[in-house]
């Protein structure tokens, strides 16, 4: 798929929206309604291929510094019409797209969430936290996000508010809405839950979970083997009913597992009557035990087929999972999710979304390039900081097609396998403005 194509099948996205202001605008009767100097076309395309810059700056970018461009002022208020919803459109649409040409297999999900700070707003209690000895609290969105590792894509998201976020839940929902009829998640240990498992199940797709290994686990309610590695199929029955009948029947913990109505399953009624007969929900997996270093070892469950995934084919797949860690950095600090343009929850979600657009616009422009091979000793991919800076600068029309893939053909970086660096824990950083914001 070529850039043009590629830039072409975006901007079409951004004109479907900006053609129905009616649906997308928090006053459709009045919103984008009369001929302004700023479109609605103008601000969905100037967000979304907003950098690190000041407003003023970003703005003067976009009109190519032309003494008609308007000021931030009007830019704010004309944003402040559009609901985040509208880039949630463009994402899908353009996700929808560019995802028709891709191979038949069957794709690779890995699922994660992190989070974003924001401008501190101790009114805001769905994401304030408030710190003791004086100093000062700060605000949190948590972006929870569906990434396609073939193809390195966004292809689903969730923004919640951090104290109030729920990862288990975001999961679940992303899963249900989606169209693809068979993928695989893999996900880390904190999303070991036996009700996304069942969602997943239902949607007729395969999970991969790390799993923790202490008490309170799935783990430490079944029956193991002693051995290091281990690889045991489960049929479990969850059950909400603890009559004497099923009491005994939970004494097989392999087969049989009690959920109190706590505990969210939506696949079985939270409370029962005590004289209803018990019901059951089938689950089926595997509990695989490998090792990753000569004394680390990691727990997962899975529905993969045992023959076809063996333990070493599960350790390998599971290590896929860390594109979606490099992924975020790559968003936050080389796309530009650390700053925003306003203070308001709603324009910054319209930036998270906008941030999206343009790192999947980035990849799928960047992937398609080709690298010329040599005799190296590591095997060359383009550098993504200075391929998503052209991409940003082709979109807004300021390179060319034939100009941008040379430039990108020539940044390159190692591939270096299996390398290992100590991750460095870093404070929450908010980037302040240097300029008065709505």
């Amino acid at each position: 798929m070529k850039p043009k194509h590629i830039k072409k099948v975006l901007m079409s996205e951004i004109n479907k929206v900006a053609n129905n202001p009616k649906d997308y605008c928090f006053h459709p009767d009045t919103d984008f309604t009369r001929k302004r100097k700023i479109s609605m076309k103008a601000v969905l395309t100037g967000i979304i291929g907003m950098g690190s810059g000041s407003l003023t700056n970003e703005l003067i970018d976009f009109f190519h510094a032309s003494p008609q461009m308007p000021t931030p002022s009007a830019f704010l208020q004309q944003r402040s019409k559009i609901k985040p919803e509208a880039f949630r459109s463009i994402f899908d649409g353009f996700n929808e797209t560019i995802t028709k040409g891709f191979s038949e297999k069957m794709p690779i999900f890995a699922v994660d969430g992190s989070d974003i700070q924001i401008a501190t707003n101790p009114g805001d209690t769905g994401s304030y936290y408030p710190r003791s000895n004086g100093q000062k609290g700060y605000n949190l969105l948590h972006l929870n996000a569906l990434y396609e590792i073939d193809y390195h894509i966004y292809a689903d998201s969730i923004i919640q508010k951090s104290k109030n976020c729920n990862e288990h839940k975001a999961l679940q929902e992303m899963v249900d809405r989606s169209t693809i009829p068979e993928a695989l998640i893999i996900a880390d240990r904190d999303y070991e839950s036996y009700n996304s498992m069942a969602h997943i199940q239902e949607k007729g797709w395969y999970f991969l979970i790390r799993i923790k290994d202490g008490h309170g686990s799935i783990k430490s309610n079944l029956e193991l083997p002693k051995e290091k590695l281990f690889d045991l199929k489960i049929n479990l029955n969850i059950t909400r009913k603890q009559s004497k009948e099923v009491k005994e029947l939970l004494k097989d913990k392999n087969h049989y597992r009690y959920l109190p109505s706590n505990v969210n399953f939506d696949y079985l009624p939270a409370k029962s009557n005590y004289k209803d007969p018990a019901s059951f929900y089938g689950l089926s997996f595997r509990i695989a035990r490998f090792q990753i270093s000569e004394d680390t070892y990691e727990t997962v469950l899975t529905n993969l087929d045992k023959e076809q995934y063996p333990l070493e084919k599960l350790k390998q797949l599971y290590a896929l999972r860390w594109g979606i860690e490099t992924s975020f950095r790559d968003l936050k600090y080389t796309m530009g999710m650390l700053d925003f343009h306003s203070k308001k929850v709603m324009c910054i979600q319209q930036e998270i979304y906008a941030h999206l657009i343009m790192y999947n616009f980035a990849e799928m422009i960047t992937s398609h390039v080709v690298i010329e091979k040599k005799q190296r000793k590591y095997t060359y991919k383009a550098n993504f900081s200075v391929a998503s800076h052209l991409c940003r600068l082709f979109y807004r029309e300021k390179t060319t097609s034939p100009d941008l893939e040379t430039i990108i053909a020539k940044n390159v970086i190692p591939i270096r396998p299996d390398r290992h660096g100590e991750r460095k824990a870093t404070t929450k950083i908010f980037h302040g403005f240097l300029y008065r914001i709505a």
